[in-house]
């Protein structure tokens, strides 16, 4: 009831959460928490995992905004709390009070229990359980390579041919190679560009026999002033502006229009070309670039829906294609899609966020997860030698090895010297090692709904991991602690209950804290063998 003031004084039995309060906050759909100082919040803004779990006084409005990435209307505490709505969020926490709310339908909250595991296990069950189907296992069992650091905006046929070959001739494994934007015509015009691809039937053969799963860079873009825009713009195939113009919508390559995929007729149109483009050409399957929420602001649909939902529809679309890959999506976790962090930066400080956001976006259902480019995504740090760091790149393949999947587009023959691609091609070798369990791991997840990699939080509660960020376990019996730090030639690291046997076949028991020397080649991971 309106401007009625419902206290609920929750007793928590652990030594983590004293007490808490609840209520329904002035503004309707909202409520406030009152939380004890130790009670920490994992949220789900997927690019903000280095922030998490919440400690200093933070702010986000996913109305609009996704942050370049994931969001799940969901967050969890160590408290066994779970928070969830079906539409985005608008979220403030600071040190005394967790204020959560939506501008379109309730906010709910449940006390699952008394940690991590226990509120991740409930929401799981209760709001998105899993779809028991994985993606293409070809994104787990070899490195994938994607074209966009080498070619940029000049994808053409030659080079995509050379750069695979060069990956056999360097002696690295073939796997999934995504041919990134510019292929096509146009946006909208999902045909080989003819000057550049003079014959793709002819390359996706060689790349088939060379051993790669072909994908192609997509988005719901299309381009202004073109036959297909015409085209779609009649049968009203767009979404329009207030007056019922199709709308211009800017984004990263200028400005296009936008399908509208509440419309099944645009779903047949969009999905009719990707169809065509598996049966002409043999395409494995695509990347699904776009799909931000602000790409929708102030722009109308044949049905009244929030940008987040246009987000949410584009993921189901792609669902339906085994070998997909996202960046921004909402609201689709259990569901057989592989979701890529937001493109990092060629720098040290964003490759110490991989493994916090990897942890966030296990934790909130996107457990198909692949951490960006190895070296980082932003492609001028590799136009010359002097702003590529070699160490950074191997220390990145490293971090990405025992992930759940790795991912290379910068070519690191072109950008190493003997030493540090020797070191990357270890990397390389030890993820083949562990190949087996990763898979195994990965169809496991499919079918519980469980992460694949886990803070060390969720399996030692209240044991002081809370806080641990640069080691995740994948699996229950996997630990892995990576370098992430330049010039460091030792390594601290935690070691939870239990009997581990080390990379080099040391026995620890833990809990306890070591210190390990390390060098260019060193990756530590730890077995749990009791």
């Amino acid at each position: 009831m309106k401007n009625v003031l419902l206290t609920l004084i929750i007793i928590f039995a652990n030594h983590i959460c004293k007490a808490q309060s609840i209520s329904k906050a002035d503004r309707p759909n909202t409520i406030k928490l009152k939380i004890d100082k130790n009670a920490l919040w994992w949220v789900g803004v997927i690019d903000h995992g280095y922030l998490m779990p919440l400690k200093e006084n933070y702010h986000a409005e996913t109305t609009l905004n996704n942050f370049n990435n994931q969001i799940q209307p969901l967050l969890l505490s160590n408290g066994g709390e779970v928070i969830w709505c079906d539409n985005p969020l608008n979220i403030t926490f600071n040190k005394d009070s967790l204020i959560v709310g939506s501008t379109y339908s309730e906010v709910l909250y449940k006390k699952a229990g008394n940690n991590l595991k226990q509120a991740y296990q409930y929401a799981v069950k209760n709001y998105f359980p899993p779809t028991k189907k994985m993606p293409d296992k070809a994104l787990f069992a070899s490195p994938q390579y994607n074209t966009w650091i080498e070619l940029m905006y000049n994808q053409n046929q030659k080079d995509i041919l050379r750069y695979a070959s060069a990956i056999i001739e360097h002696k690295m494994p073939p796997g999934v190679l995504m041919i990134d934007d510019n292929w096509q015509e146009d946006y909208g015009n999902l045909k080989f560009h003819a000057e550049r691809f003079h014959n793709p039937i002819s390359m996706v053969d060689s790349l088939h026999k060379m051993g790669f799963k072909v994908m192609l860079w997509v988005s719901p873009f299309v381009s202004p002033d073109s036959y297909i825009f015409r085209q779609l713009s009649e049968k009203k195939y767009l979404l329009t502006d207030s007056t019922g113009q199709p709308a211009m919508v800017r984004w990263w390559n200028g400005v296009s229009s936008l399908l509208d995929f509440t419309n099944p007729e645009a779903v047949t149109w969009f999905k009719t070309q990707l169809n065509n483009l598996m049966k002409d050409y043999k395409i494995d399957g695509f990347k699904f670039d776009a799909g931000d929420f602000n790409f929708y602001k102030d722009v109308l649909s044949l049905k009244n829906i929030t940008p987040a939902m246009h987000s949410e529809i584009y993921g189901q679309i792609g669902e339906s294609y085994a070998l997909n890959e996202f960046r921004a999506i909402f609201k689709m976790g259990g569901h057989p899609i592989a979701n890529r962090l937001a493109d990092k930066n060629h720098t040290w400080a964003d490759l110490q966020k991989l493994v916090p956001n990897m942890i966030l976006e296990n934790l909130m259902g996107y457990q198909f997860s692949c951490p960006d480019m190895i070296g980082g995504g932003e492609f001028k740090s590799f136009l010359r030698s002097t702003t590529i760091d070699q160490k950074l790149i191997v220390r990145s393949a490293q971090c990405h090895a025992l992930m759940p999947m790795m991912q290379f587009s910068v070519a690191p023959w072109r950008v190493l010297d003997d030493e540090h691609f020797k070191a990357v091609m270890e990397a390389i070798a030890l993820r083949k090692k562990f190949n087996n369990y990763i898979l195994k791991t990965v169809e496991e997840s499919a079918l519980s709904g469980e992460p694949v990699l886990y803070p060390l939080e969720y399996f030692y509660p209240h044991q002081g991991f809370e806080f641990v960020k640069d080691q995740f376990m994948i699996g229950d019996s996997l630990m892995v602690a990576p370098i992430l730090e330049k010039n460091v030639n030792k390594r601290k690291i935690k070691i939870p209950l239990g009997t581990w046997k080390s990379f080099s076949g040391s026995i620890y028991n833990g809990p306890k804290d070591i210190e390990i020397w390390v060098n260019l080649f060193t990756i530590p991971y730890f077995i749990k063998i009791n």
